[in-house]
């Protein structure tokens, strides 16, 4: 898909959107690069008066194992996964993507790290056969707390893909699940359990979690400053929690549970980045702190698509429609320029002279963006 000779493309008649403002116009590309931002032109493609965005850039995103393992004990060809899982990322308008990959075996699932290991070789034979619509890069989601995270993070944290660390601990009491009875809901739906094997399930995770998250954490943030890897704190609620992120050298804030670890967070310098889905819906579904909530307080940075990777795209317009001060461009910002600068990608994010032409053209349609193509540096994807 992505061997053919990069060379002129013409859009036009768009709605542009820029880093800072909306303006009606043309863009040339050549080489994969936009050489031009001007009037409209006769020539070119025609976007008839339809919106073109950057393409987005998702830094947390646990789709791809959704394919992978679609059922319990169940286990997808891997590289139809990875395949399946990239023409949804495309098509929701994302070109960029750090597919999320578990580093440590935790309650959600049976899946060890040899697994993650086949998913990561999945997605690098896409990359290297031209086959991938998005650009993919790995994010390791380390559930610190679990007894073999830093052995499976040593397996793969040398894997030139990754891009990403977060550092996340779903032990019961604390952080995404403060409410016991929330932790409870959530699981005993997930995992059918009774009353006495979650308790008993709930006291193993909390001894897992005193015995390893502490060292596991350290060990973890040091390979990543010796690596190069961005660092994400996962679920910070409280001011101690960020204080702790803090030490370790972290940059992202991923999820804070509370307005006071975002507050915590925004003073510390850390990007705030929240999911998709709680903005789309109004609401965390653990029962935490609203993104719409950080959003009109100024303490949103950066949108991922968590768990629905439309959602994302369907964030920018639903923020730029309900939240007051909050501008299109300014919207369009949190899941395309501040998740590229965020994770060290300085060629892409925006339309602007000299990056790299990545876009989405796309209508409103009863409130809903409609993703009509996609171009990754240049070329039609979608």
């Amino acid at each position: 898909m992505n061997n053919v000779a990069l060379g002129d493309l013409v859009l036009t008649n768009a709605r542009i959107v820029l880093a800072n403002e909306v303006v009606e116009g043309s863009v040339r590309v050549d080489g994969g690069l936009i050489t031009d931002i001007g009037s409209p032109t006769r020539h070119g493609i025609d976007l008839e008066g339809d919106y073109l965005i950057p393409g987005l850039v998702e830094l947390h995103t646990d789709h791809l194992e959704s394919h992978y393992a679609p059922r319990p004990k169940v286990r997808w060809n891997p590289v139809a996964a990875v395949q399946a899982h990239d023409a949804q990322i495309a098509a929701s308008g994302i070109t960029t993507v750090l597919d999320a990959i578990r580093i440590g075996l935790d309650e959600n699932s049976d899946m060890g790290a040899h697994e993650m290991q086949t998913l990561a070789a999945a997605i690098a034979a896409g990359t290297a056969a031209g086959r991938l619509r998005a650009e993919h890069f790995i994010h390791l989601r380390c559930e610190v707390s679990a007894p073999d995270c830093l052995e499976s993070f040593n397996l793969l944290k040398t894997d030139p893909q990754v891009r990403l660390a977060s550092l996340m601990d779903h032990a019961p009491g604390q952080r995404q699940f403060a409410s016991l009875e929330a932790y409870k809901t959530y699981y005993q739906g997930k995992l059918k359990m009774s009353d006495a094997q979650l308790d008993d399930f709930s006291a193993r995770r909390n001894a897992e979690s005193q015995a390893n998250a502490g060292p596991f954490r350290r060990a973890i943030a040091d390979a990543c400053k010796d690596l190069g890897i961005v660092l994400a704190s996962h679920d910070d609620a409280t001011r101690d929690h960020v204080e702790e992120a803090v030490n370790l050298g972290i940059d992202i804030a991923e999820f804070p549970t509370t307005l006071e670890a975002a507050k915590a967070s925004r003073q510390a310098g850390m990007a705030i980045l929240m999911g998709g889905p709680n903005v789309v819906r109004g609401g965390s579904h653990s029962g935490n702190v609203s993104a719409r909530e950080l959003a009109e307080a100024d303490l949103l940075d950066i949108v991922s698509s968590d768990y629905i990777p439309f959602s994302m795209l369907q964030s920018a317009f639903s923020l730029a429609d309900n939240v007051e001060g909050m501008s299109l461009a300014k919207a369009v910002q949190l899941v395309t320029k501040r998740p590229a600068e965020a994770a060290g990608f300085h060629d892409r994010g925006e339309i602007a002279i000299g990056k790299r032409a990545d876009f989405v053209h796309l209508r409103i349609e009863d409130g809903i963006p409609i993703v009509l193509t996609v171009y990754r540096e240049g070329r039609r994807v979608i």
